[in-house]
């Protein structure tokens, strides 16, 4: 393979030295870099990815402690890997860690493979994955592309245009892979994603701190603010739901179990992708009036009490989950006594801590414990 047109020889071998010092140096003290576990590897790739660092510490170190190895995860309930997850987000991530634990079990009698074909064979896990535990768990010589190293890499060349779009992205993968230092693969992967995350970031880039600086033809040319491009992103789609919080004079509500796709009229407009496929509020997609499509939905599934009873509007929630803007109305209804409803559990409105519920449905709960505070 060529080496990319902007370095010569003794330029990538200094390029190198010098990221890598750079990187031994700064490096932020995250948990996962403590050891080389592929499988607390593995765990916080998958948690990291559309999700912030600082956001995913607590729940790295959390679910680690409660499923400290593959065989803990494999055999735990899904309620409980979600429960652990929940606030995370991008639920779809916990399942698919838990059906590849179950298959690590399986095929590779509880030890996390070390082989390409065998990584890029567990449920969830591509590429990225794939390379990113290769090269930091196991040495091996494989370049990680994400998007910060995407955008490391797009600058130094000056790549315009969508990084995604044709074979942009097949070629910054060509490009990281010849970087790559041959005799630090784990390390070299983090650095790129750590001087991407910290220096060479989306929005002004801090490059009179970057150890590279001098090798970047983007900043050469005065475009490293243009590059990478702005994606064209998908058009946002509003949503309008109507939820129940079905409460008693203890501070007791109803949750109605995670929903299945087809499960009928009321979960129109994709409800159960919605709620991430997690236990919720009775949750309806706006017809024309909020209140009465509720009360057509609760009137089957909790009964004709509830369409008697006095729906009090809660202020208005907006929650987005990917291209979809969810503009939510949460109406509080009161019983002396709970209605019994098939399959739902009943649970302290401040308290979710013992079943797994999406960020969407803990909004709602916050709004109601809210107006309960000011009643």
């Amino acid at each position: 393979m060529n080496a990319p047109f902007f370095l010569t020889a003794p330029e990538l071998k200094q390029f190198r030295a010098k990221l890598l010092d750079w990187f031994a140096t700064y490096q932020r003290d995250l948990p996962w870099r403590r050891d080389r576990d592929p499988y607390r590897i593995w765990i916080s790739e998958i948690m990291l990815q559309q999700t912030r660092v600082a956001a995913v510490i607590p729940y790295f170190e959390k679910f680690c402690a409660r499923f400290p190895d593959v065989r803990a995860l494999a055999e735990a309930d899904e309620a409980e890997v979600l429960r652990m997850w929940s606030g995370l987000g991008y639920y779809s991530r916990a399942r698919n860690l838990q059906a590849a634990a179950q298959q690590i079990v399986r095929e590779h009698g509880g030890t996390f493979p070390a082989t390409e074909q065998h990584i890029r064979a567990l449920r969830g896990i591509g590429k990225y994955t794939t390379n990113a535990i290769l090269s930091i768990a196991f040495g091996k010589h494989h370049a990680v592309v994400e998007g910060n190293v995407a955008r490391v890499v797009a600058r130094l060349e000056a790549v315009r245009g969508d990084l995604r779009e044709g074979s942009r992205w097949e070629s910054l993968q060509r490009t990281a892979d010849h970087l790559l230092a041959p005799d630090a693969p784990g390390n070299w992967n983090q650095a790129m994603m750590e001087l991407g995350a910290t220096i060479c970031t989306p929005r002004s880039p801090q490059c009179l701190l970057c150890p590279v600086e001098k090798f970047c033809r983007a900043r050469k040319l005065g475009r490293q603010d243009l590059i990478p491009e702005k994606r064209k992103k998908r058009a946002t789609v509003g949503v309008q739901l109507a939820t129940a919080v079905l409460v008693d004079d203890r501070g007791r509500c109803i949750l109605l179990p995670p929903p299945k796709n087809g499960a009928g009229k009321a979960l129109a407009d994709d409800i159960p992708t919605l709620v991430s496929k997690m236990w919720h509020f009775p949750t309806v997609a706006v017809s024309e009036d909020p209140v009465s499509d509720l009360r057509g939905y609760l009137k089957n599934v909790v009964g004709a009490t509830a369409v008697l009873s006095r729906f009090v509007p809660l202020r208005k929630i907006r929650h987005a989950v990917t291209y979809r803007a969810i503009s939510l109305l949460p109406f509080l209804v009161k019983f002396k006594e709970l209605p019994r409803v098939r399959g739902a559990k009943i649970l302290l409105l401040k308290d979710f801590s013992s079943v797994p519920v999406s960020n969407l449905t803990r909004k709602v709960a916050r709004a109601a414990l809210e107006a309960a505070d000011h009643s």
